[in-house]
This record gives structure tokens, sequence and C-alpha cells, in this order.
């Protein structure tokens, strides 16, 4: 069995290139997306769906489940970044990179403190996957999927250039259990002309 590493579906503010709010629902591609994630996941035996809580990642998580009927568990580790009063904002408003490595948002995360948290995260995902039967589906965000590829994923020959883009409803497939060997990286293959794969913040 398999761990399957999703990012959620693409929102308006995706689209818009601007920073985000925990309650930012999927827009109408992010829909369409998330349905076919759902759909190219259906015929997978999949014990468990675990979710980010933030509103984009529990709506791609309800596709999932819609479509096969497994349980659903929400855990805060698995939230995105912390932008803190940048959110609301354009990424091309501040002058500055908010990636960069020395940016702290002001009452958000810095880099430090977000792998710390991506870290228990990893280890609420592996403890589940210990215990589920079936394959075991994340669904998460952009920033927390780079995290765990860069740090925490054995990707063996799969070579990961540093502007990697994990667009939206992409799937990592991981063999279950140490080393966490990569067998397909943020495929978006279920995706067609008719919804795009979409943002890629």
């Amino acid at each position: 069995m398999t761990l399957l590493l999703i990012r959620h579906g693409e929102t308006e503010l995706n689209a818009g290139r601007v920073v985000q709010f925990p309650d930012t629902p999927l827009g109408a591609n992010g829909i369409a997306q998330a349905m076919r994630l759902g759909q190219h996941l259906r015929t997978r035996n999949i014990g468990l769906v675990l979710s980010s809580d933030y509103r984009r990642a529990r709506m791609t998580a309800g596709s999932v489940v819609a479509h096969c009927g497994a349980p659903l568990v929400e855990h805060a580790t698995l939230r995105e970044r912390n932008f803190g009063d940048f959110r609301g904002s354009a990424y091309a408003d501040h002058g500055i990179d908010i990636m960069a490595p020395d940016v702290v948002p002001p009452n958000g995360e810095g880099w430090a403190a977000f792998h710390a948290r991506v870290d228990e995260a990893w280890r609420v995902i592996t403890d589940y996957a210990a215990k589920v039967e079936g394959d075991l589906a994340v669904v998460t965000h952009g920033l927390v999927l780079r995290s765990l590829i860069e740090r925490k994923l054995d990707l063996g020959a799969l070579a990961v250039a540093p502007d990697l883009v994990v667009h939206n409803t992409s799937v990592t497939v991981v063999e279950r259990g140490a080393p966490w060997r990569v067998r397909d990286l943020a495929s978006v293959a279920h995706l067609d002309d008719g919804v795009q794969a979409g943002a890629v913040a």
C-alpha cells in the first residue's frame, strides 16, 4: 500500500497571486480539479483521508472521500505556512520576496518554525500510515509538500529542480514505510485540457 501526498485544488486567490486566508474556498477551476482527482482515485483502496483543516484542503479532501468512501480526519499540523499580516495581499505588493529565507511575516511563521511544524505533521502522517489498512491519502498545501519532498522523502534517481512546481491537486505517490521512496512526483495526469493544473502558489 502507498502514501498519496496531494495538494488542494486551485482557489481564486491562487490564480490572482494573493496570499491566502485559512477560509479561502476552491474556485471553479479548483472544484473541477478536485472532481477529477476524486474520479482518478476512486479505484484505489484508500483506507483514510488525512487533511489540513483549511477550507481549500477540506473541500479537496471531500471530493476524494465522496468518490472513495474513505473516512476523513483533519489535522492542524497540515496547514499551509502562516503568512500572518501578509494574508490578503498580492505577492507583488511587498517589494521583497516573501519566500526568502530571512523573511519572517509579521504575526506569522518564519521558515524554521514552519519546518518544525511540518516535522510534527510528518510524525502524524507516519503514525497514521502505520495503522491504516489500504492507501493513506494526505491533502495539504504546496509549501508543506515542498518541505516533505525536500526533507523527508527518498527521491531515488528523481531529480528535483529548485523551481519544482507542486501543482494544484498533484499527487505524489510514495512507498509506505522507510525510506519513503517516491514512485511518482507531483503528477497531474488526472487533469486534462479542460481542467488546467492551475496556479503555482
